[in-house]
């Protein structure tokens, strides 16, 4: 069955097409497609898996057609960063408003 490995860092992507045996696991087609050679930085014991976006164990069996993917952990808490956003909106709408008032 064909499959395929997928890896993204910011400036540069590995989307890898491999034929495997029926049966096969995640784990399997991770090893097999040689990505772990071309990006040494990923450890199968703390980067995420999934298939087509939905995180899966490594023992996930495949099914053909079906794209592995290789999560990079989060640089910044996503609650954190819209909170941070969020008050930075804040405060700039709150000089524009002060300074509204004192035209």
């Amino acid at each position: 069955m064909r499959i395929e490995v997928a890896y993204a860092k910011p400036y540069e992507q590995a989307l890898l097409s491999l034929e495997l045996a029926e049966g096969a696991t995640a784990e399997a087609a991770i090893l097999a497609s040689g990505i772990l050679q071309r990006f040494p930085e990923i450890d199968l014991q703390k980067n995420a898996v999934g298939i087509f976006g939905k995180l899966c164990k490594l023992e996930q069996p495949l099914r053909a057609g079906d794209r592995v993917e290789i999560y990079r952990p989060l640089l910044a808490d996503p609650k954190e960063a819209r909170r941070i956003r969020a008050a930075k909106h804040s405060s700039v709408f709150n000089i524009k408003e002060l300074l509204d008032s004192r035209l």
